[in-house]
């Protein structure tokens, strides 16, 4: 089936909504952990479902490249090759695809986009139809359009031709979509040019996709710049359509989104930082690898209720981060994508409640000392 997003209250332009997919219904605004190589890293499904994950990332390019789509797809599709039964969202590859171009003027062209494995250096060349057709041998719930992640720094000319054509990408993809369980989100570009964020919105609502992202953000521009671009788009994407920020997983950059009207937001940072050692706390960041937790028996946050704060102290942690124990980002990782998730369950309930602003204020007074 499509997915179907239910709008069912608002506060300012924070909502709050039902998201009614193959594997059940979800409430947004949600945030998605991201499984890179069908795996979410280090975590078993079980362990997803314990922090609450609803919809988890896969990324076409790397299952691509291994083990393939069609050994995916002999398998019986992502679900039943990682064993996870709930709704999973694929990526086209388009990011790690043009972070791996080395000139843009002559590598990416019309029809597609030349570039090397990262694995082995072999010559590669995706198309928007190729990026779709992998998406549907996936089997994932929700593919997404190939389109150019436009450097912050890019000129305004080569903005708007990047934008143009992952707009002539977009149909291309659109016309080959052949999976009646799939749903498409189309992307919106357009740089840090509010009139060409506008024009790609327009644009890309008109082909008529079953959700909507905002791409090319949170890449290296400055916070104020990201929160222009968001603005300067969603408020041209259809009220009954879900609405998804790409790449965004910092908790401020989450609920700035969130009163922007973004309904869902993914990120490798909760785990990336897992692995050296840092947790999300009520009170910002904290490398546990720093000697002052040697002796700190106390969990990471006494009012976290994920299995980590529930078992484990920060003296532990450290021991096991310092010791190069795998089980130290594995605890850090269960902590810091349930620190996310509730986060956005915080946020719904204050929705829900008429009184995101006051929520919104007291987290950032709170995560900011």
């Amino acid at each position: 089936m499509k997915i179907k997003y239910n709008l069912i209250k608002k506060a300012g332009n924070a909502r709050y909504g039902k998201l009614e997919t193959n594997y059940g219904t979800y409430e947004t605004p949600m945030f998605m952990p991201v499984g890179t190589l069908a795996n979410v890293k280090t975590l078993v499904p079980e362990e997803l479902k314990d922090v609450n994950s609803g919809i988890i990332l896969s990324n076409t390019y790397h299952l691509w490249l291994r083990p393939g789509e069609d050994i995916v797809a002999k398998a019986g599709g992502l679900h039943k090759f990682m064993n996870y039964d709930g709704p999973i969202l694929t990526d086209s590859g388009g990011f790690q695809v043009f972070s791996l171009v080395k000139d843009k003027k002559k590598d990416i062209t019309e029809q597609g986009v030349h570039f090397k494995s990262h694995i082995d250096g072999k010559p590669l060349f995706l198309t928007p139809e190729l990026s779709i057709q992998i998406q549907n041998k996936l089997d994932s719930d929700i593919a997404m359009s190939f389109d150019e992640c436009i450097p912050p720094n890019a000129s305004y000319e080569y903005t708007k031709a990047s934008t143009e054509r992952t707009l002539r990408w977009a149909k291309r993809g659109k016309k080959v979509f052949d999976n009646e369980r799939q749903s498409l989100f189309g992307i919106v570009q357009g740089g840090a040019f509010s009139d060409l964020r506008k024009y790609s919105a327009e644009e890309t609502v008109k082909l008529d996709f079953d959700g909507y992202s905002i791409g090319g953000v949170a890449i290296g521009e400055e916070k104020p710049v990201t929160y222009q671009m968001i603005d300067d788009a969603i408020k041209y994407l259809p009220e009954n359509k879900p609405r998804y920020l790409m790449g965004v997983g910092e908790p401020l950059d989450i609920i700035e989104g969130i009163e922007r009207g973004v309904d869902m937001f993914d990120c490798v940072l909760p785990t990336r930082l897992a692995r050296h050692g840092n947790a999300f706390t009520p009170y910002g960041k904290i490398n546990l690898k720093n000697a002052k937790y040697k002796q700190d028996f106390e969990p990471i946050d006494v009012e976290c209720d994920c299995y980590t704060c529930q078992n484990y102290s920060k003296a532990y942690i450290r021991h096991l981060m310092v010791a190069k124990e795998s089980l130290g980002g594995r605890l850090l990782s269960i902590h810091n994508i349930r620190f996310l998730i509730k986060l956005t369950e915080d946020a719904r309930a204050a929705i829900k409640n008429e009184s995101y602003q006051e929520f919104k204020e007291k987290f950032i007074n709170k995560y900011q000392k």
